[in-house]
């Protein structure tokens, strides 16, 4: 029986492919949870009042850019790398703009490189740049991990 939703076999994957995944709304509960988990307990987060009194960005209430990341790999891991995904080595990491609760993010995903590992021909490295942008079509965050695979 053919499993769904399994993720990416490197082998059929070429650099220069690209992919878009479905939208995901920010919540202040997301916001909650994810300062509550974290300890991310900054008044710019926490506070309101702050927010409005002190804050340089007036576009409403601001998440960290870590919980648009986990967000983003949350849009990314269940559709590429369920099943075939090995290790996460390393990335760049780069917020381009403010999130803010209620704004719906994507992900868009480009294949930059693949190299098979040197130990195991079944395995590769594959890296990606995920532009995570908003519903006005605005990059707010950009990241590139470097990921081994398992191919089939």
């Amino acid at each position: 029986m053919k499993q769904l939703g399994e993720g990416w076999n490197w082998r059929e994957l070429k650099i220069g492919d690209c992919f878009v995944t479905y939208g995901r709304t920010l919540f202040e509960a997301d916001l909650l949870n994810f300062v509550t988990l974290c300890g991310f307990s900054e008044e710019l987060f926490t506070n309101k009042e702050y927010v409005k009194e002190h804050a340089p960005m007036r576009g409403g209430h601001p998440v960290p850019g870590a919980l648009v990341y986990s967000m983003a790999e949350g849009l990314v891991i269940p559709t590429t790398l369920q099943g075939t995904g090995l290790a996460f080595l390393s990335m760049g990491f780069d917020i381009k703009g403010p999130t803010y609760v209620g704004d719906t993010i994507h992900v868009e995903i480009e294949l930059t490189e693949i190299r098979p590992t040197s130990k195991d021909p079944m395995r590769a490295l594959v890296r990606t740049t995920n532009a995570v942008k908003k519903q006005t079509g605005e990059t707010v965050l950009v990241y590139t991990p470097l990921r081994m695979m398992q191919g089939r």
